[in-house]
């Protein structure tokens, strides 16, 4: 594995002259198997820093279906990281939430700390119009979930979500509180989270919502929302998901499954009660934006929206950097208790 030089002139060279070019890298190198790998950096061109990384997020979804071989052939280009390198199935390095600080670079950006759409890496060298600068306000560690909040900022987009409406979130994990979180800001929205855990109940309440457990929705008998938002990644959940939903009503799904068909209960009353299912993802802005966002807006905003200390609740494992590849079995086992995982370098 090697990276070959950009030429050009440094922007600005770091006071330290002996500039550490070595890193190291986690790679998915199989099913259910990954490594932590020697990296290279190149010497920095014109517009580039290099960064070091203080804290990476992993995603308990995407990346449990890229550790265990379930991302689907048809989707390989389109499930590309930003700065993703190898290719899908394996070996690839793969990951989007980066948070470090900048090492080498122009000079007004030395110091700042920065979040990139990058895999897990000690160090690396990016484009700076590839860094997004992390408000003051938000502390570096919490800002491992701007990737997380811009995808439920643009499922609230696509679901055309307003004041005063009956929300109900199905899935309290990362994604359905953030998505939760948001929609309890709006004036007057009366939102209710479902889940099987009934340890997500003091979470839910904590961002204003109500929390309901999943073994006991079924007395609530209740299908009249005004938006529902599935992100349970099961079909259960997508079937509750569909049953609450009112006359008219949209169901937006937030969850990829990766390869597999996934039943969905679509006689009954889906076509009665007109209801509509709709897919969102982060990879393209939602159209109701598009024609004046760009993705620099949206993850800005993320991070602004971030700035609730509320949100540090959600992280609540830490891994070692070295330590991933020994804890990456237990982490994406069916079950495994956590919201959202940190690793420190």
């Amino acid at each position: 594995m090697s990276h070959a030089n950009i030429s050009g002139p440094r922007a600005v060279a770091s006071q330290d002259a002996n500039v550490d070019m070595a890193a190291r890298a986690l790679w998915y190198v199989a099913p259910g198997e990954a490594a932590i790998l020697p990296v290279t950096l190149p010497a920095l061109g014109p517009g580039q820093a290099r960064v070091k990384t203080l804290f990476s997020g992993l995603s308990r979804g995407t990346e449990r279906l890229v550790f265990t071989g379930r991302i689907p052939p048809s989707e390989y280009e389109t499930m590309r990281a930003p700065m993703q390198e190898g290719a899908f199935p394996y070996p690839v390095k793969y990951g989007y939430c980066a948070v470090g600080i900048i090492a080498d670079g122009p000079k007004d950006w030395l110091g700042r700390h920065v979040f990139a759409l990058h895999p897990h890496q000690s160090a690396f060298v990016a484009d700076v119009a590839m860094l997004r600068p992390i408000p003051e306000a938000l502390p570096p560690r919490r800002a491992i979930l701007s990737a997380n909040m811009e995808t439920a900022l643009n499922a609230l987009w696509d679901s055309g979500a307003g004041p005063g409406d009956r929300i109900l979130v199905v899935g309290a994990g990362m994604l359905g509180l953030l998505t939760a979180c948001l929609c309890a800001r709006l004036p007057g929205a009366d939102v209710t989270v479902v889940d099987l855990d009934p340890d997500r109940r003091a979470l839910a309440e904590s961002f204003g919502a109500r929390f309901v457990c999943a073994s006991d929705w079924a007395a609530q008998g209740r299908n009249d929302f005004d938006v529902v938002f599935h992100a349970s990644a099961s079909a259960p959940g997508l079937a509750l998901a569909l049953n609450a939903a009112g006359l008219e009503a949209s169901v937006v799904e937030l969850s990829w499954y990766g390869a597999g068909d996934v039943p969905a209960p679509l006689g009954g009353a889906f076509h009665s009660r007109r209801l509509r299912l709709v897919s969102t993802q982060v990879g393209q802005i939602s159209p109701s934006r598009r024609p004046r966002w760009d993705y620099a807006r949206r993850i800005a905003k993320a991070m602004d929206l971030l700035c609730d200390d509320r949100l540090d609740a959600l992280i609540d494992r830490d891994v070692a950097f070295e330590d991933m590849p020994d804890a990456m079995g237990e982490i994406f086992a069916a079950g495994a208790k956590g919201l959202g995982i940190v690793v420190g370098y």
